[in-house]
């Protein structure tokens, strides 16, 4: 009787390990509450379509993804605490998400103490690959030197010596985000060129009025806000609302279809921003597999994808051919195939740079189309005109530059396999 126990203990534990080996848990750290919930549903909707579509075909070494997602609220601390409790509790191999620099960074430092992978997906800070990257984090999307430089030479042709005036999201992103535009818009004189910070996160419209009263009252010609997510939209409705938009030239220096939806094409017409991925970058360029993602997202969820659900896609596909490439799920031999790889998903050709794990790739600034021309088009979607283009080698920072910014800050400037904090 006590063998015969034996033997079915050991078929349960058996049958459990088996069950286990024959899934990879991924952790999707997102903004499922706060201001930037509707990216967080992008990247929801995105993630799961990716994980359906591997599924489907075997998943990754023959195992199936299973998503167990988090809500980070964007809430540094908060998202902190979901990484630790996705890895330590739910054993997950790798854990995305972003759409804050505050959390993509917090969330990246508790993977790299565990050793574990993290992708940031919309995470604009140059500070997520500059002064604070490590060996554990890759970001996907453009970061906000790159979204600057595609923005400095329209801004050069349209706006050269005109007075700025900046609403800025007080936190890592929008500093970075303000001190790049700063300087390839010559406007790095702040007694010229003033600016108010606004909280982050929990500015309310009490922030906003009071930040645009001030820019109304200055004489600047150009109101750059610096926001992003629901802060954005809220913003950018409120200054169409005070008539700002008759006096000063808006531009938002990140954009998504998200906050363009949010705003509405009132408030976004004549907006002008960048970003390096839209729905209409496909069609536009002839991007077979882009064209393919756009039309079964829209098929999937009526609405077309954002560049937040673009990002959490491809890194999931990233990451099953990574993993593939290296024929195990250990981390370090899945980040040293990363480091260098190029590859072609959504877009022309993407690399994860070595040195820094910045993904260098096209960028795009672009202007809102006028308000008839969105409310004519399918979904009511078709926000943005595209006025420049700028490769990626030529929009990224050198890699002297960088390493001069991790110097400065007093960071190695090679990225080791410490996990120290």
């Amino acid at each position: 009787m006590f063998k015969k126990f034996l033997i079915a203990v050991a078929s349960i534990f058996l049958f459990t390990t088996a069950a286990k080996a024959q899934v990879v848990k991924i952790g999707l750290n997102y903004p499922k509450t706060g201001p930037y919930s509707v990216q967080g549903l992008a990247q929801l909707r995105a993630a799961e379509m990716a994980v359906d579509e591997i599924n489907q075909s075997g998943g990754i070494l023959g195992r199936k993804i299973q998503l167990i997602v988090r809500d980070s609220k964007s809430k540094a601390d908060l998202a902190k605490r979901n990484v630790e409790e996705l890895i330590d509790k739910e054993g997950c191999e790798m854990i995305f998400g972003g759409s804050a620099s505050s959390v993509a960074i917090a969330g990246g430092k508790a993977a790299k103490s565990r050793g574990k992978l993290y992708f940031g997906t919309l995470t604009y800070s140059n500070a997520t690959t500059g002064v604070e990257a490590h060996k554990y984090m890759f970001r996907e999307c453009y970061n906000a030197w790159m979204g600057a430089k595609v923005l400095s030479e329209f801004l050069k042709e349209h706006y050269s010596g005109k007075r700025y005036f900046y609403v800025t999201a007080d936190y890592t992103w929008g500093w970075t985000t303000e001190a790049s535009i700063r300087k390839f818009s010559r406007s790095l004189d702040k007694k010229r060129h003033k600016r108010v910070l606004t909280p982050f996160p929990g500015a309310k419209e009490e922030d906003f009025r009071k930040a645009l009263d001030k820019a109304r009252s200055s004489s600047a010609e150009v109101l750059v806000l610096v926001l992003c997510g629901k802060d954005m939209a809220n913003a950018l409705k409120l200054a169409t609302k005070m008539g700002l938009k008759k006096k000063m030239d808006i531009v938002v220096p990140n954009l998504t279809l998200g906050m363009a939806e949010s705003a509405g094409p009132k408030a976004m017409e004549g907006v002008v921003g960048a970003l390096p991925w839209f729905w209409k970058i496909p069609t536009t360029y002839n991007y077979p597999k882009g064209k393919e993602f756009v039309e079964k997202f829209a098929s999937r969820y009526q609405s077309y994808p954002s560049t937040s659900a673009a990002s959490a896609y491809t890194i999931l596909h990233q990451y099953k051919s990574a993993v593939e490439r290296a024929g195990t799920f250990e981390t370090k031999a899945v980040i040293s195939t990363l480091e260098g790889h190029k590859f072609t998903s959504l877009k022309d050709e993407q690399v994860w740079r070595a040195f820094d794990h910045q993904t260098i790739q096209t960028v795009y600034a672009v202007k809102g189309k006028p308000q008839s021309e969105v409310l004519k088009s399918k979904f009511k979607q078709d926000f943005f005109e595209i006025m420049k283009e700028m490769k990626g080698e030529k929009a990224a920072r050198s890699e002297l530059r960088w390493t001069r910014t991790r110097q400065a800050a007093g960071k190695p400037i090679v990225l080791d396999w410490s996990t120290s904090q």
